[in-house]
């Protein structure tokens, strides 16, 4: 099976890389890197997209990037609480081009160790493209597109993922690679098999009669003859995250692949809970609390004001608008269960923490604030604390008089630090 092929439906997922802030310094300091930056630049007939598509890839709006044969995908948050899903698709290489490449590549050394070393000379491109294969993208190899209604060809986001992959490439080559549809290991296997080849054949032909004969060895019966098996290893720890989901095609009748990936995601964050936790997570059978979870855990679900189709689909599956769920999901992230049942289910605490909280927020010079329940509310209606069960006071904000009520903020076990955050945020 060619690498090509061993390849297909692997991926690597890179974290969401650092800011970018100098907005003097390039994207790219490799000349293949700034090739790729080139193919884009060379499409583009928006300038001011570009520049926007820049600027978010410098403040690093650009989510976690998967990479996989043909295509490039990340969530890119924008102006909107909900990220949009951009992507970039590219050719792949055919399992003739594969050939080509890897016979251009084994007959000299020098190539194979610049690529274990991460670069990519010029000579190996060039010795590529005289065997006919191409693997820098030219100007229209780049197919962008994006979740957001912005059509542009690229839009800020799909331009902010082109700049933010020119920097993985920088740093491996073998992004590129992957791209086209070669495996970085099944690569290099290759690449050793016919470089070794090569050598045999060279070793042949300049060694006086040279049998080509095998060397001495174990067969494999021999060596599984005994009953002795040793222990197996100690299991390997539990990843610090869970994993991310695979890359799906969108392919005619098949499921959408976006909502696949979400059930993914939550597989994988179900499993890493209980590797890490040894018990069955996310116990409750309540479905609604489970829709909440689902909401709150999975970027492309949540916002505030739009909302994805899968985002409706949920809530109209518990009978809820999705705007109840979408700030049912903003109170799960402050707190689990127990942010949402402070949404939920007003009580009636102890006088005490009320009368200390009361006196703590005077004394730090913030707002007066009433009490009804467990809430307390500034006199302008735009600012509330609710405490919770578990002692934590949880930030809420409303348009002045509208009672319009929305979790923001983290909760805190001290009230001051509560407002202040929200204030500051």
């Amino acid at each position: 099976m060619t690498p090509a092929g061993r390849a297909t439906g692997a991926g690597r997922v890179f974290p969401p890389l650092p800011q970018h802030p100098d907005p003097q310094a390039p994207f790219a300091t490799s000349w293949w890197g700034n090739a790729w930056i080139g193919a884009l630049e060379g499409t583009s007939l928006d300038a001011g997209r570009l520049a926007r598509g820049r600027a978010y890839a410098r403040e690093g709006h650009v989510d976690t990037i998967t990479v996989a044969p043909g295509r490039i995908v990340a969530y890119v948050h924008g102006s909107r609480p909900r990220p949009y899903r951009a992507e970039i698709r590219m050719r792949t290489l055919t399992p003739e081009d594969w050939d080509n490449f890897l016979d251009a590549v084994a007959t000299e050394p020098a190539h194979i160790a610049a690529l274990l070393d991460k670069d990519m000379p010029h000579a190996l491109v060039d010795a590529a493209e005289r065997a006919g294969v191409q693997l820098l993208p030219g100007p229209g190899d780049l197919v962008p597109s994006c979740t957001c209604p912005d059509h542009g060809r690229p839009c800020k986001h799909a331009a902010a993922l082109t700049y933010q992959t020119a920097r993985l490439l920088d740093a491996d080559p073998f992004v590129l690679l992957l791209l086209r549809g070669g495996d970085e290991q099944a690569l290099l296997d290759e690449l050793a098999q016919r470089n070794a080849h090569q050598a045999a054949r060279e070793q042949s032909a300049t060694t006086p009669g040279a049998t080509g004969e095998s060397l001495p060895g174990t067969l494999a019966r021999d060596a599984l003859a005994t009953d002795y098996r040793p222990p197996l290893p100690a299991p390997l720890p539990p990843p610090a995250h869970p994993g991310e989901p695979p890359l799906l095609p969108s392919l005619p009748g098949a499921p959408n692949p976006t909502s696949l990936e979400f059930l993914a995601t939550d597989t994988a964050n179900r499993a890493h809970a209980y590797l890490t936790t040894g018990t069955a997570p996310f116990p409750t059978a309540d479905p609604w609390h489970d829709a909440v979870r689902l909401a709150a855990s999975h970027p492309g679900l949540t916002g505030r004001r739009s909302f994805s189709r899968q985002f409706a689909e949920l809530a109209r599956s518990v009978d809820h608008t999705p705007t109840d769920l979408s700030r049912a999901a903003a109170a799960w992230r402050q707190g689990g269960e127990e942010g949402l049942s402070v949404l939920e289910s007003p009580w009636d605490p102890p006088a005490g923490p009320f009368d200390r909280a009361r006196g703590a927020l005077i004394t730090a010079d913030l707002p007066r604030m009433t009490i009804h329940h467990n809430h307390l509310t500034n006199a302008s209606g735009s600012l509330q604390l609710r405490y919770g069960r578990d002692g934590r006071w949880y930030p809420y904000r409303s348009e002045p008089g509208r009672d319009d009520w929305w979790p923001e903020g983290e909760a805190d076990a001290d009230p001051v630090g509560a407002v202040t955050g929200m204030i500051g945020s």
